[in-house]
């Protein structure tokens, strides 16, 4: 007889939605569900960087390469990971920035969802917070990632479905009147998901004010930077913000490198936790608490995806090929947003779709309702999750006038 007390879970809903696409046999069919880059042939795009570093380290045939690092991690990788993140250069380091380095304390996880686990389940068990603030919508992980460590959850307003933009307003009131000291504030670093949505820089000064006031713990996740605006220091703005103008406020970010580096498979991140100004004795105590958590749970981060990632950082030639990519992968984004946009307009559907290229990054909330959602998977093959989340990257010169006739079709007879 089982002791097991098992009810039946519901299935994530992008990749049972991918596999019903790949089981569909229609050749026209189109996937905008899952939210991975692809060519406008519809194809993966290893990047060439990337490419480039694989085969160097292939060359250098590292008798290394497979052994065990540390708890904490690849170090060199940490040490760029966070570099990168927070906008450290480490040929010309000032005092000013050797200072701000050691309030940041640094551990690998397993790609982003590792990384905002880990601090989450950190969180829950030595800070134990009473709320986690998330955005509403936020992406569908953060729930199950929170509700496993057992924080309770509330959400923040967003998103304004009449004006299909960012709820500066309800989400500032909502914290104004109801988050407490000691909650946790779960804030989009760029490219919000699934909005595609993100504060101006004013707005982010003001969301910093109303955290450090109302002594609101900020956790950033970071899936995007250099994805959305083609610029790591652009998408990286807010996070270096807080870090810079409110250095008495701690903070953390689940950094990932699945987008930016299209290492979706390697399992590629990092977790940094920012301790305030004056208590930098602080944050070697932190590193060993989540040492213990890693310890327990995988031992140590992958090896193979953060030596690609190092070897690119470390290189000038790869670093700007890099770059380049990164321009490559937003400028396509931004082209089929537009070309979307250009089509619907063409076709004058009904209703406004000006968000389409107001909004940021990968995805695009278009506002169509469940049923329409449900309509286009079943006439046209063209398949979206639930909520109306479409992922741009699934677009192409050669689906986006089919993409377009179906959303106009679908807009006019279905409700």
């Amino acid at each position: 007889m089982t002791v097991l007390n098992l009810t039946p879970l519901p299935a994530d809903e992008i990749f049972a939605l991918n596999r019903e696409y790949a089981n569909d046999t229609f050749p026209d069919k189109v996937s905008l569900g899952v939210g991975v880059y692809r060519t406008d042939d519809g194809k993966p795009w290893p990047l060439p960087s990337v490419r480039k570093a694989e085969q160097q380290l292939l060359a250098e045939d590292s008798p290394f390469r497979h052994e065990y690092t540390a708890i904490e991690g690849d170090i060199p990788f940490l040490e760029l990971a966070r570099d990168l993140m927070f906008g450290f250069d480490s040929k010309n380091l000032c005092e000013e920035h050797k200072a701000l380095k050691g309030r940041i304390g640094s551990v690998q996880s397993v790609a982003g969802t590792g990384a905002n686990h880990l601090g989450a389940l950190f969180l829950a068990h030595k800070m134990k917070p009473k709320t986690v603030w998330l955005s509403d919508p936020s992406w569908a992980n953060h729930v199950t990632i929170w509700d496993l460590v057992n924080v309770p959850r509330k959400t923040y307003p967003y998103y304004k479905p009449e004006t299909r933009s960012f709820d500066f307003e309800g989400m500032m009131s909502t914290l104004e009147s109801d988050a407490q000291e000691g909650d946790v504030i779960l804030l989009h670093a760029c490219a919000h998901n699934p909005t595609g949505l993100d504060p101006s820089k004013e707005q982010w000064k003001a969301i910093a004010e109303i955290c450090e006031r109302k002594k609101i713990f900020p956790f950033f996740d970071s899936a995007y930077q250099g994805f959305a605006s083609g610029s790591a220091d652009e998408d990286a703005w807010a996070v270096r913000y807080f870090l810079n103008e409110k250095p008495h406020m701690e903070m953390c970010v689940a950094q990932s490198f699945s987008k930016n580096f299209g290492l979706y498979g390697q399992r590629v991140g990092a977790f940094h936790y920012v301790v305030a100004e004056g208590s930098q004795n602080l944050r070697d105590l932190v590193v060993n608490n989540l040492c213990h958590f890693i310890r327990g749970e995988f031992s140590m981060g992958p090896t193979a995806g953060c030596s690609i990632v190092k070897k690119v950082l470390t290189n000038d030639a790869l670093t700007t090929q890099w770059h380049d990519d990164l321009k490559v992968m937003s400028s396509r984004i931004k082209a089929m947003r537009a070309a979307l946009y250009d089509e619907l307009v063409r076709l004058e559907t009904p209703g406004t779709w000006k968000h389409i290229v107001e909004q940021n990054g990968m995805f695009s909330y278009t506002g169509l309702t469940q049923t329409q959602v449900q309509a286009l998977k079943e006439k046209y093959h063209v398949y979206l999750i639930k909520s109306g989340r479409a992922s741009i990257s699934g677009l192409s010169q050669k689906n986006v006038a089919y993409v377009a006739k179906a959303f106009d079709d679908i807009v006019r007879n279905v409700k």
